[in-house]
């Protein structure tokens, strides 16, 4: 993963694996590379308990960016979790307006603002104010393939992570098409629901990387360096 505090050379593409459940896959995702691991807040298969995440959190580098996933929650509840947890970032997964997303800022250093392409959302995704996008299929987190030829018609400004039905098999291709800053795979490295297959991750890893855009060679450019704020 990238060398944050001095500013090296960066791994060339952040990548998030998401839906993490336990442990030990928090710990082999870190292992393999990933810069951010997800824990699902929001009703769902793989959705996770405050205090569960906490006793994993706990146990990460500090330089990882841990990530809880909300969506259509109240600000206040957004923050609470976060902050009962030991999360560094909120992932707003619904259909947040840029004042809720702003009111979740105010208490939560890095907030990542999820987007459906080809929505209203996607083509003001800059008026939320985040350093970072991601951008999924029209149902989020369905794990649905989306047009990657959309990515152009994103407005320029915020960093926008790609995601919807990425997998080992897919996800150069991808890379190459839409050219996002960074990528998220969930259930596209599972071998069950909520438990990842350790070669699945592995290889995500090492091809998502291996097909990073020129552009984001170089310098580490991640948002900022988060392990300094905790």
């Amino acid at each position: 993963m990238a060398d944050r505090p001095g500013g090296t050379l960066c791994t060339a593409m952040f990548v998030k694996i998401c839906g993490i459940t336990n442990e030990d896959d928090a710990l082999f995702c870190v292992a393999m590379g990933a810069d951010a691991v997800g824990f699902v807040f929001a009703p769902s298969t793989r959705q996770v308990a405050a205090q569960q995440v906490y006793d994993i959190t706990r146990r990460l580098p500090p330089e990882i960016l841990t990530v809880g996933v909300f969506r259509d929650e109240h600000p206040d509840r957004v923050i609470d979790t976060v902050m009962r947890s030991g999360v560094k970032a909120a992932q707003l997964h619904g259909h947040e307006t840029p004042a809720m997303v702003a009111d979740v800022a105010q208490q939560v250093r890095s907030v990542i603002k999820a987007v459906a392409a080809g929505t209203t959302d996607a083509a003001r995704a800059d008026a939320f104010g985040t350093d970072m996008v991601l951008v999924d299929a029209a149902s989020p987190g369905s794990g649905q393939v989306f047009d990657w030829g959309l990515f152009a018609d994103l407005p320029e400004g915020p960093r926008y992570v790609l995601a919807g039905g990425l997998d080992p098999d897919n996800v150069a291709l991808a890379v190459s098409r839409a050219q996002p800053w960074g990528v998220d795979v969930s259930s596209g490295v599972e071998r069950s629901p909520g438990r990842k297959d350790p070669l699945k991750v592995k290889a995500f890893i090492e091809r998502a990387r291996a097909a990073a855009p020129a552009r984001y060679l170089g310098p580490d450019e991640l948002p900022y360096d988060w392990a300094d704020e905790f």
